[in-house]
């Protein structure tokens, strides 16, 4: 991390307590908050010798984005990710992308299920081709009534499992739980 040079100020009581005041109500750190104002003055100053900032580059998917949180919140953080089986940082981060952009993430252990759900219906539906065509060219083929009622109850299980999984997926990223 590139260290930037400090600019320090004392201040009065009463200034401090303001600053504190507006950073918390703008959920920033004093130090952001001061920066901001420093910032806007220099931006809108019309002195032509202060040279002009930077403009921000865009960050690169490395950048990191510190946030602090409550004991409480920390822990709360710390269960949910559990839960996900993810780490706290890829789990914030995962929520936040998913809010941004307004999508629905799949966690690994829950794709890789889902994945060998459909390895199952695939492996059922080649199954059930092998049957139609040897029944289309004449060699009668025919499963019993009892096979194909298991085959079509474990398709419906496994669609309404899928089901039951992308809405609990969808849900719990879309509330937070």
């Amino acid at each position: 991390m590139v260290a930037h040079p400090l600019i320090a100020s004392r201040v009065t009581p009463e200034m401090k307590a303001l600053i504190g005041e507006l950073a918390e109500r703008g959920q920033l750190t004093e130090s952001a908050l001061v920066k901001q104002l420093l910032e806007v003055l220099l931006r809108t100053s019309t002195l032509a010798q202060f040279p002009k900032l930077e403009a921000r580059k865009p960050s690169t998917r490395d950048a990191r984005v510190y946030v602090r949180l409550d004991p409480e919140d920390r822990m709360m953080l710390a269960d949910r990710a559990a839960a996900r089986g993810m780490a706290s940082g890829t789990y914030v981060s995962v929520l936040i992308r998913s809010h941004l952009r307004g999508i629905v993430p799949i966690p690994n252990d829950e794709m890789a299920a889902l994945k060998k759900a459909v390895a199952e219906l695939t492996s059922i539906g080649r199954n059930l081709n092998q049957i139609a065509r040897a029944n289309h060219q004449g060699r009668a083929i025919t499963p019993g009534r009892e096979d194909l009622r298991a085959m079509l109850k474990i398709a419906e299980s496994l669609r309404d499992h899928f089901k039951g999984v992308l809405k609990a997926n969808e849900k719990s990223w879309l509330e937070g739980h």
